[in-house]
């Protein structure tokens, strides 16, 4: 992806330099959160639930030249999906689109929808209407998931903002409702259509990068393809010794993934990601 020197986006919160104690326990939600993400990646749950319990405190960190160069990279990669969605909610939508704002972290950090930190990984907050992303989740996806390349990183922005997309347009919170009242099996079934369309939706930020900006290199869609792929619900399941359980799942198969982002990636439609019609 062609990104250096372009320009980036003026909507990023770095909390990267910020020491603190932890910023609060976990409730039953985190801890399975924790322990099912520990599993997968390999990470002994009890080590991640001792660090978010407060045995360990944050400490001040040193912005290494990584660091600096992947908050620029993010920033970047910030600004084109500003644009380009701004540019989509007039052309296709008749409305206004009002960005995101980032949140760089390194450890832990407090959210309105909990702590985020390694073990949460990435994540869109609806309730202050932030991404949260910590930058080493980059380097596990190249060394532990198999999804290396920078627009595979690209991408996972994407799909984070694809949810701040569906929270503009009411859909995150409507399906939110739905699946707050439903079964475990419908509430993750609803989860998994979410996951979907923010696929797609990412799919259609990398059909417009192209296109507007030139900014993608050969190599690049597989990049993403390709990280769809390694982080579907069965890839991750089989991935960590498990057979997979599709009543589980709450992201989609790896199939599934990037199908949707190929299908947004080839129509460019608002109008064609509609994962809850399917």
């Amino acid at each position: 992806m062609d990104w250096r020197g372009r320009r980036g986006s003026g909507n990023i919160e770095d909390r990267r330099r910020v020491s603190g104690a932890r910023a609060g326990g976990l409730g039953g939600v985190g801890v399975l959160v924790v322990v099912v993400v520990g599993a997968l990646l390999g990470i002994d749950p009890s080590t991640l639930l001792n660090t978010l319990d407060g045995s360990s405190s944050q400490s001040p960190r040193e912005m290494t030249a990584a660091d600096k160069e992947a908050g620029q990279f993010v920033s970047v990669v910030l600004a084109d999906t500003e644009e380009i969605w701004s540019g989509i909610f007039k052309q296709q939508l008749r409305r206004t689109y009002h960005p995101a704002t980032l949140v760089l972290y390194k450890g832990i950090t407090a959210s309105p929808c909990g702590d985020a930190s390694g073990a949460t990984g990435p994540f869109y907050c609806p309730g202050d209407k932030k991404v949260y992303l910590d930058t080493d989740f980059f380097t596990t996806m190249a060394r532990q998931l198999g999804a290396g390349g920078d627009f595979a990183m690209a991408y996972v922005v994407a799909h984070e903002i694809g949810h701040h997309v569906q929270d503009e347009l009411g859909i995150l919170t409507q399906a939110n409702e739905i699946r707050a009242q439903s079964s475990e099996a419908d509430s993750n079934a609803i989860s998994v259509q979410i996951e979907l369309q923010a696929d797609c939706l990412s799919g259609i930020w990398a059909r417009e990068v192209s296109q507007q900006f030139g900014a993608v290199q050969k190599g690049d869609f597989e990049e993403a393809i390709n990280a769809a792929k390694q982080i579907g619900d069965d890839t991750l399941q089989r991935n960590a010794g498990q057979v997979p359980m599709p009543e589980s799942f709450t992201h989609g198969t790896s199939a599934q993934r990037s199908g949707w982002f190929v299908r947004g990636l080839k129509s460019g439609k608002v109008s064609d990601c509609n994962t809850f019609a399917q």
